[in-house]
Protein backbone atom coordinates (compact mmCIF):
# COMPACT_ATOMS: atom_id res chain seq x y z
CA UNK A 1 0.00 0.00 0.00
CA UNK A 2 1.24 3.98 -0.82
CA UNK A 3 0.04 6.91 0.83
CA UNK A 4 -2.03 8.86 -1.16
CA UNK A 5 -3.72 12.00 1.28
CA UNK A 6 -3.83 12.17 4.65
CA UNK A 7 -5.62 14.93 5.89
CA UNK A 8 -5.74 15.76 10.03
CA UNK A 9 -9.31 17.61 10.87
CA UNK A 10 -8.10 20.73 11.55
CA UNK A 11 -7.47 21.23 7.75
CA UNK A 12 -10.79 19.76 6.47
CA UNK A 13 -12.29 22.88 6.78
CA UNK A 14 -15.41 21.21 8.35
CA UNK A 15 -16.24 20.01 4.63
CA UNK A 16 -16.54 15.89 5.73
CA UNK A 17 -17.22 14.76 9.66
CA UNK A 18 -14.38 13.48 11.34
CA UNK A 19 -15.36 10.12 13.46
CA UNK A 20 -14.98 10.68 17.47
CA UNK A 21 -12.29 9.94 18.66
CA UNK A 22 -10.29 10.73 15.08
CA UNK A 23 -8.61 13.55 14.10
CA UNK A 24 -6.39 12.48 11.55
CA UNK A 25 -7.83 10.80 7.77
CA UNK A 26 -5.61 8.65 6.08
CA UNK A 27 -6.09 7.15 2.35
CA UNK A 28 -3.95 4.73 1.34
CA UNK A 29 -3.99 2.63 -1.99
CA UNK A 30 -2.63 -0.55 -3.99
CA UNK A 31 -1.14 0.84 -6.82
CA UNK A 32 -0.81 -3.05 -8.72
CA UNK A 33 -2.60 -3.77 -11.10
CA UNK A 34 -5.70 -5.96 -10.04
CA UNK A 35 -8.65 -7.45 -11.93
CA UNK A 36 -11.44 -5.14 -13.08
CA UNK A 37 -9.40 -2.55 -11.01
CA UNK A 38 -7.47 0.10 -11.16
CA UNK A 39 -6.10 0.69 -7.80
CA UNK A 40 -7.71 -0.82 -4.67
CA UNK A 41 -7.98 2.53 -1.74
CA UNK A 42 -8.58 2.01 2.11
CA UNK A 43 -9.68 4.55 4.24
CA UNK A 44 -8.26 4.89 7.59
CA UNK A 45 -9.53 7.09 10.62
CA UNK A 46 -7.00 7.82 13.22
CA UNK A 47 -6.05 9.86 16.18
CA UNK A 48 -2.85 11.87 15.45
CA UNK A 49 -1.62 11.41 19.25
CA UNK A 50 -1.12 8.06 18.75
CA UNK A 51 0.12 7.53 15.61
CA UNK A 52 3.41 7.16 17.35
CA UNK A 53 6.30 7.13 14.72
CA UNK A 54 6.20 7.85 11.39
CA UNK A 55 7.59 5.20 9.20
CA UNK A 56 9.47 5.87 6.07
CA UNK A 57 7.08 5.29 2.91
CA UNK A 58 7.18 1.85 1.65
CA UNK A 59 9.60 1.16 -1.26
CA UNK A 60 8.03 0.96 -4.97
CA UNK A 61 9.35 -1.44 -7.14
CA UNK A 62 8.91 -1.50 -10.95
CA UNK A 63 5.84 -4.07 -10.86
CA UNK A 64 3.87 -1.44 -10.51
CA UNK A 65 2.48 0.47 -13.61
CA UNK A 66 3.28 4.02 -13.96
CA UNK A 67 1.01 6.91 -13.01
CA UNK A 68 -0.46 5.44 -9.55
CA UNK A 69 2.00 6.26 -7.47
CA UNK A 70 1.63 10.18 -6.52
CA UNK A 71 4.30 12.37 -5.33
CA UNK A 72 4.81 13.60 -2.28
CA UNK A 73 3.27 17.24 -1.86
CA UNK A 74 2.15 19.52 0.67
CA UNK A 75 -1.61 20.09 0.48
CA UNK A 76 -2.80 24.08 1.06
CA UNK A 77 -6.89 23.55 1.62
CA UNK A 78 -8.91 25.84 0.08
CA UNK A 79 -12.77 25.84 1.20
CA UNK A 80 -14.82 26.58 -2.11
CA UNK A 81 -18.46 26.46 -2.81
CA UNK A 82 -20.05 23.83 -5.98
CA UNK A 83 -22.49 22.83 -7.86
CA UNK A 84 -23.30 19.19 -9.23
CA UNK A 85 -22.78 18.83 -12.60
CA UNK A 86 -23.71 15.63 -14.01
CA UNK A 87 -26.13 14.88 -11.11
CA UNK A 88 -28.14 17.87 -11.62
CA UNK A 89 -31.65 16.55 -12.21
CA UNK A 90 -32.76 16.86 -15.54
CA UNK A 91 -36.27 18.97 -15.01
CA UNK A 92 -33.82 21.40 -13.03
CA UNK A 93 -30.88 21.63 -16.12
CA UNK A 94 -34.32 22.61 -18.02
CA UNK A 95 -35.20 25.51 -15.39
CA UNK A 96 -31.94 26.52 -15.41
CA UNK A 97 -30.28 26.34 -18.72
CA UNK A 98 -31.43 30.17 -19.67
CA UNK A 99 -29.72 31.15 -16.92
CA UNK A 100 -26.48 28.98 -18.29
CA UNK A 101 -26.57 30.09 -21.46
CA UNK A 102 -27.04 34.02 -19.97
CA UNK A 103 -23.55 33.74 -17.80
CA UNK A 104 -22.43 31.69 -20.88
CA UNK A 105 -22.94 34.69 -23.46
CA UNK A 106 -21.48 37.42 -20.47
CA UNK A 107 -18.93 35.75 -19.04
CA UNK A 108 -17.47 32.87 -21.40
CA UNK A 109 -18.04 30.23 -18.70
CA UNK A 110 -19.47 27.13 -19.51
CA UNK A 111 -21.71 25.75 -16.15
CA UNK A 112 -20.27 22.56 -16.92
CA UNK A 113 -16.76 22.65 -17.72
CA UNK A 114 -16.04 25.96 -15.72
CA UNK A 115 -18.44 26.40 -12.77
CA UNK A 116 -19.99 23.41 -11.58
CA UNK A 117 -17.55 21.00 -9.91
CA UNK A 118 -14.03 22.04 -8.46
CA UNK A 119 -11.61 19.97 -10.52
CA UNK A 120 -8.63 18.33 -8.72
CA UNK A 121 -8.21 15.97 -5.29
CA UNK A 122 -10.64 17.80 -3.09
CA UNK A 123 -12.87 16.69 0.21
CA UNK A 124 -16.90 16.22 -0.14
CA UNK A 125 -18.61 18.55 -2.84
CA UNK A 126 -19.42 16.68 -5.54
CA UNK A 127 -17.19 13.94 -8.31
CA UNK A 128 -16.68 15.53 -11.28
CA UNK A 129 -17.87 12.69 -13.25
CA UNK A 130 -16.02 12.18 -16.99
CA UNK A 131 -19.13 9.48 -17.69
CA UNK A 132 -22.63 9.16 -16.55
CA UNK A 133 -22.75 9.14 -12.28
CA UNK A 134 -22.42 6.03 -10.62
CA UNK A 135 -23.29 6.71 -7.13
CA UNK A 136 -23.21 3.48 -5.01
CA UNK A 137 -25.40 2.41 -2.43
CA UNK A 138 -24.27 1.33 1.13
CA UNK A 139 -24.83 -2.64 1.24
CA UNK A 140 -25.37 -2.28 4.91
CA UNK A 141 -28.27 0.11 4.93
CA UNK A 142 -29.30 0.28 0.71
CA UNK A 143 -28.86 4.06 1.17
CA UNK A 144 -26.87 6.37 -1.54
CA UNK A 145 -23.42 6.89 -0.20
CA UNK A 146 -21.99 10.23 1.09
CA UNK A 147 -18.86 11.39 -1.00
CA UNK A 148 -15.99 11.90 0.92
CA UNK A 149 -12.65 12.16 -1.34
CA UNK A 150 -12.07 12.41 -5.09
CA UNK A 151 -8.10 11.40 -6.37
CA UNK A 152 -7.89 12.76 -9.70
CA UNK A 153 -4.68 12.72 -12.29
CA UNK A 154 -3.84 16.20 -12.58
CA UNK A 155 -4.80 19.44 -10.06
CA UNK A 156 -6.53 21.50 -13.09
CA UNK A 157 -6.68 22.38 -16.60
CA UNK A 158 -6.51 25.06 -19.31
CA UNK A 159 -10.44 24.68 -18.41
CA UNK A 160 -10.24 25.01 -15.13
CA UNK A 161 -7.61 27.48 -14.43
CA UNK A 162 -10.07 29.98 -15.50
CA UNK A 163 -12.06 29.64 -12.22
CA UNK A 164 -10.73 27.24 -9.59
CA UNK A 165 -7.04 27.95 -9.20
CA UNK A 166 -6.57 30.54 -6.59
CA UNK A 167 -5.47 34.14 -7.33
CA UNK A 168 -2.21 33.71 -5.54
CA UNK A 169 -1.42 30.82 -8.32
CA UNK A 170 -2.60 31.98 -11.60
CA UNK A 171 -0.05 32.17 -14.09
CA UNK A 172 2.86 30.04 -11.26
CA UNK A 173 3.94 26.79 -12.60
CA UNK A 174 3.22 23.74 -10.00
CA UNK A 175 4.60 20.28 -9.67
CA UNK A 176 2.15 17.57 -10.62
CA UNK A 177 1.94 14.53 -8.57
CA UNK A 178 2.99 12.49 -10.93
CA UNK A 179 -0.62 10.44 -10.89
CA UNK A 180 -1.95 9.44 -14.35
CA UNK A 181 -5.02 7.20 -13.60
CA UNK A 182 -6.68 5.20 -16.63
CA UNK A 183 -6.71 8.40 -19.26
CA UNK A 184 -6.61 11.32 -16.90
CA UNK A 185 -9.50 9.82 -14.65
CA UNK A 186 -9.97 9.97 -11.38
CA UNK A 187 -10.73 7.60 -8.42
CA UNK A 188 -13.93 8.47 -5.90
CA UNK A 189 -14.27 7.40 -2.30
CA UNK A 190 -18.13 6.99 -1.11
CA UNK A 191 -18.77 6.28 2.59
CA UNK A 192 -21.98 5.16 4.56
CA UNK A 193 -22.06 7.53 7.67
CA UNK A 194 -25.43 5.74 8.86
CA UNK A 195 -23.89 2.68 9.48
CA UNK A 196 -20.78 0.84 11.97
CA UNK A 197 -17.60 1.62 10.58
CA UNK A 198 -18.22 4.17 8.07
CA UNK A 199 -17.74 1.23 5.16
CA UNK A 200 -16.16 2.84 2.09
CA UNK A 201 -16.84 2.14 -1.70
CA UNK A 202 -14.87 3.37 -4.61
CA UNK A 203 -15.75 4.29 -7.79
CA UNK A 204 -12.91 4.37 -10.81
CA UNK A 205 -13.77 7.43 -13.69
CA UNK A 206 -11.90 8.52 -17.05
CA UNK A 207 -12.80 10.33 -20.62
Amino acid sequence: MVPVVQVHAADALGLVPFPAGCDLLQVVWCPRRHDGCWVLPEVRWRDAAAVGAVGEAPVVDGEVPSGRVPRPCVVHPELVEEYPSWDLPDELWDLLEPRFEQVEAATGRDYERHLATASGTKLGGYPGWCQDPQWPDCAGCGERMEHLLTVESWEADAMSQLTWTPVEDQGVRHEDTGLMLGDAGGVYLFECRRCPGRPVRDRFDCS
